[in-house]
C-alpha cells in the first residue's frame, strides 16, 4: 500500500515522503477500508509540524479523518461494499488503513463520499459550538468570526434548522453574498468597524453565543458583542495571535471562555450519543442541506500541490487527497 509518512517533526513540504508500505492481515474486530478520500485540514498540518495536541510517533502518517469502503472485515456489522467515516486518527492519507470495527461510523447509503470525508471534525464542532455550552431559545442572535470555513459554514446550516439567526464576521466583503444565500442572517467584513456596524445591527438583542476560530483581534470583538454572561468558544486560531481578554470584559460582563477540542469529545462521548449526532450531520449531508465546498483534489503523489493548495489565501473550499 501506498502512503504519505514524516520521520520527523517539520514543514509539510520538506519532511513528507510518498512510502511503499506492507499491508498486514487483520486482526479479530478489525476492518480494512479502502480510502476513498481524505482532506487536508489545519489540524493535520500541526500534527505533522508537532504543534497539535497529540505528538506523533514516528514514523507517522498524518490524516485525521476521512471516508473510506470496506475491502475485509473480521469486525461484526461491517461487510465488504459498505462505506465508513473514521472516528479515530488512523493517517487516512493513504490508499488504505486497518482500524477497529467501534472506531467507524457507517453511512447511509448513496452520500457523496468526498462530503463524507468531511463529517467527522467541521459538521461535528459546528454540533458542540450549538448544543454543547448553551441553548439559546429560538430566534436569538449567535455571533461567529471565520463564517465562510467549513465549521462556519456548518454553524449556519445548524443554526438555521434551530431557529436561531447568525451574526457572521468574514475577511474579504465578496462572501457576502455567497453566504447569506447558504441561510446566514448578516455578513459583515471582520475589520475594526465590525463592532459598530454589528451593534447598529443588533441593538439591545446581543448574542449569547460566540464561536472564535481566527483569534487576536477577531475575537475580541467577538466578546465585545456578547451580551452580559455569554459564552465564548474558542475552537481554532487561523491567526495564530493569542487571545487577550480585558479584565472588564470579565467583571462588569461576567463572560465565560471556554475552548472545544472536537477529538476530545468524540473519545469521551458515549457511542449512543456519537451514533445520535453523527447520523442526524449524515442524514443532512445526504439531503444536501449541509454540503462542504471543495476547492481540489488531488492524488497521493500529488501531495506537494495539494499542501500548496491548502496553505493558499483565498482559498474557498478543503483540498481533498483522494487515494
Amino acid at each position: 500500500m501506498n502512503a504519505l509518512r514524516f520521520h520527523q517533526c517539520g514543514r509539510p513540504g520538506d519532511v513528507l515522503r510518498l512510502e511503499r508500505i506492507e499491508a498486514r492481515s487483520l486482526a479479530e474486530g478489525e476492518v480494512r477500508l479502502r480510502i476513498l478520500a481524505a482532506p487536508v485540514n489545519p489540524a493535520d498540518l500541526n500534527f505533522i509540524e508537532g504543534n497539535y495536541g497529540v505528538q506523533a510517533e514516528l514514523p507517522a502518517r498524518p490524516g485525521g479523518e476521512g471516508c473510506g469502503e470496506v475491502v475485509e472485515s473480521r469486525a461484526p456489522g461491517f461487510v465488504p461494499g459498505e462505506r465508513a467515516v473514521l472516528l479515530c486518527r488512523a493517517g487516512t492519507w493513504a490508499d488504505e488503513v486497518i482500524v477497529p470495527g467501534g472506531d467507524l461510523f457507517k453511512l447511509p447509503t448513496g452520500i457523496d463520499p468526498l462530503q463524507a470525508a468531511m463529517l467527522k471534525v467541521n459538521p461535528a464542532t459546528a454540533w458542540r459550538l450549538l448544543h454543547g455550552f448553551a441553548t439559546p431559545p429560538p430566534g436569538s442572535w449567535i455571533v461567529q468570526n471565520s463564517a465562510n470555513s467549513g465549521v462556519g459554514r456548518c454553524v449556519i446550516a445548524l443554526a438555521r434548522r434551530m431557529g436561531l439567526r447568525t451574526l457572521n464576521l468574514v475577511r474579504r466583503p465578496e462572501l457576502r453574498d455567497e453566504l447569506l444565500a447558504r441561510g446566514a442572517d448578516a455578513v459583515l467584513v471582520d475589520d475594526a468597524s465590525a463592532v459598530e456596524q454589528a451593534v447598529d445591527l443588533l441593538g439591545e438583542n446581543r448574542p449569547s453565543l460566540a464561536f472564535n476560530g481566527v483569534g487576536g483581534e477577531s475575537a475580541l470583538r467577538l466578546m465585545n458583542l456578547l451580551a452580559p454572561g455569554g459564552v465564548h468558544i474558542t475552537y481554532g486560531a487561523m491567526s495564530r495571535r493569542p487571545l487577550t481578554v480585558p479584565n472588564g470584559l470579565l467583571i462588569f460582563k461576567d463572560l465565560r471562555i471556554q475552548g472545544l477540542w472536537i477529538t476530545r469529545w468524540i473519545e469521551s462521548a458515549p457511542r449512543a450519543e456519537l451514533d445520535a449526532v453523527y447520523g442526524r450531520l449524515a442524514a443532512m449531508m445526504l439531503s444536501g442541506e449541509l454540503l462542504l465546498p471543495i476547492a481540489a483534489t488531488h492524488a497521493l503523489g500529488e501531495f506537494q500541490v495539494a499542501l500548496e493548495g491548502a496553505a493558499a489565501s483565498g482559498r474557498d473550499g478543503k483540498i481533498l487527497l483522494v487515494p
